[in-house]
């Protein structure tokens, strides 16, 4: 080994120090052996005799290494959106990003030296790591680059960024194996629940087509809006704001994996386990039972009702409140209505205590709330015989259902 060092500096001196036509006769060059030649560092001058560099002069010299391999995210500068802000978030997770230098500009030879660019550049090439959503060409979703996938909204930088990376930024955060069914819901429910309205909101779509009856000022894309500078501000410097920015989506981000993942990812095991058991419940089979209160139910239940094939829909559930008292709850039609599959009966609705216990004829009664979603009872067998009557009631008269 100690031969090839010898051979190296030999070479260097050659090519760089004997050459009468270079321009600098006495610059110094680096000679840096690994591990073969036991991290030895120096300086050759012009004789070819050796010299140890500096331990400043070495520092810089490493620096200016890790500066030539440093990948490079580029986005742009100016005013900052919450999409670019969160695909930079994304990338920054992985091992491959994760010191990335942000370049912001919107010079397109800086670009054209980064590694990566999302939110500027007018191209979406996934093979060159290109990902703006600008150009007039581009209409893309998720649904229209995965078919399996369900969701038309055009995408923005974030949404593009989570699409191709993803699997692999929440295997990265949760340690699951990219393949694994359960990174796949969780998958699935960050992007309808947290990504998509990003991208819906940067590219201009509303959430319905009439006006809406009220603005909602504090959702994650018009809080990032707000840590630009102001108009009238003698700054107008956004990198500070960027990082702020940056650190506020990542965080909310960060929070809202963790809940999905220890919260509402481990319901759905509850849901599907209570879906099986329903015809122990009531032979209908459309009444559930939990053990326990505060199971977040109404999406895995749909989801399983339709994975698992289920003929006649669920109406109600029933489940402990943190009083020891048992409730009885309506499924609604939907996600996000207040309509019911099945409403509690009418006659009941708005009633309390013994008069409802008198009304109904089920002892131990506590309330029936006054739009018919959800009743309280003191025992499980009351809630259960409250969900029986009403289904009784509904298939007798078929309108008690429309509500």
């Amino acid at each position: 080994m100690r031969r090839l060092c010898m051979l190296a500096a030999t070479l260097v001196r050659t090519k760089y120090f004997l050459n009468p036509n270079h321009s600098a006769p006495f610059a110094a060059r680096l000679l840096t052996s690994h591990d073969s030649c036991q991290r030895v560092t120096f300086h050759l001058d012009a004789t070819g005799r050796r010299r140890h560099m500096s331990s400043e002069a070495k520092k810089l010299r490493a620096e200016e290494t890790i500066m030539d391999t440093k990948k490079k995210i580029g986005t742009h500068n100016g005013t900052f959106h919450c999409d670019e802000v969160l695909a930079c978030f994304f990338l920054r997770q992985l091992a491959q990003y994760k010191d990335a230098e942000i370049v912001r500009t919107r010079d397109p030879t800086l670009l054209a030296d980064c590694d990566i660019v999302v939110d500027v550049g007018g191209e979406f090439d996934p093979k060159r790591h290109r990902y703006d959503h600008h150009q007039r060409t581009f209409a893309e979703t998720f649904h229209s680059l995965c078919p399996d996938k369900p969701w038309v909204t055009k995408l923005s930088s974030a949404g593009l960024v989570y699409l191709h990376f993803g699997h692999q930024l929440l295997a990265q955060l949760t340690q699951l194996k990219e393949d694994d069914k359960q990174l796949e819901v969780l998958y699935d429910k960050l992007y309808e629940n947290f990504v998509e309205e990003v991208d819906a909101v940067d590219n201009g779509i509303s959430q319905c087509d009439s006006e809406a009856r009220y603005a909602i000022s504090t959702m994650l894309s018009a809080r990032v809006s707000y840590l630009n500078p102001r108009w009238n501000s003698k700054s107008q410097d956004t990198e500070e704001g960027f990082k702020k920015a940056m650190a506020m989506v990542g965080q909310e981000f960060l929070d809202r994996l963790d809940f999905y993942k220890s919260s509402w990812l481990p319901a759905r095991q509850v849901v599907e386990e209570a879906v099986s058991e329903r015809h122990k419940v009531d032979p209908s089979g459309q009444v559930l039972v939990f053990s326990q209160g505060g199971c977040p139910w109404k999406e895995h239940l749909f989801a399983l009702e339709k994975q698992l094939q289920v003929e006649t829909p669920i109406k109600f559930v029933l489940y402990p409140d943190q009083n020891g008292q048992w409730r009885v709850q309506c499924v609604p039609a939907g996600l996000n209505t207040f309509q019911n599959r099945l409403s509690l009966l009418e006659e009941w609705r708005g009633v309390r205590d013994q008069d409802l216990s008198k009304l109904s004829g089920i002892e131990g009664c506590i309330f029936v709330h006054a739009s018919g979603f959800i009743g309280g009872n003191r025992t499980r067998e009351g809630v259960l015989e409250m969900a029986r009557r009403t289904l009784q009631a509904a298939a007798q008269s078929p309108a008690n259902g429309d509500s």
